[in-house]
């Protein structure tokens, strides 16, 4: 069964994190040069939210607020639902349906140690399919040459 720590060994464990006091423009502005669509939210060494692009859009954009003026705490998402790297993927898929939420931070003892995405699940599922694939290929139409009809 593939869990966190397996999908984490492929596609990396970098966490883009920023400080609480952070104005939503900067938030926006990392988020957009990194490619990514949210950040871990700190206090300290502590995960106190995530903000994502969802954020912005509802929490910014729709109630008209000025992002060079508003902070993420004002704004970001919390509490954080995170998972271990324990934690299975079809749990991860369980509680990212449930909670209507698109990233996962990685939690172990020393911290935030990754984030899971939606789309790198999907990644992770697409690759697995392949290789189901591949292999009954190679089962179906692989046949060893003693187990071919003798010759007339």
């Amino acid at each position: 069964m593939s869990r966190v720590k397996h999908l984490l060994a492929t596609k990396g464990s970098e966490v883009v994190s920023l400080p609480a006091d952070a104005t939503v423009l900067h938030a926006a502005r990392c988020m957009n040069e990194r490619g990514i669509g949210g950040v871990v939210v700190t206090e300290g060494d502590h995960m106190v939210g995530m903000f994502t692009e969802r954020d912005i859009l509802r929490r910014i954009v729709a109630a008209q607020r000025e992002p060079e003026d508003t902070t993420l705490d004002e704004v970001m998402t919390s509490p954080v639902a995170s998972c271990r790297p324990e934690t299975t993927i079809d749990e991860c898929v369980a509680v990212m349906t449930e909670r209507r939420i698109r990233h996962l931070p990685v939690v172990d003892d020393q911290g935030v140690c990754g984030i899971v995405t939606s789309g790198d699940i999907l990644a992770h599922r697409v690759a697995e399919h392949e290789d189901t694939i591949r292999y009954l290929n190679s089962y179906l139409f692989d046949v060893p040459a003693w187990s071919s009809p003798p010759a007339a």
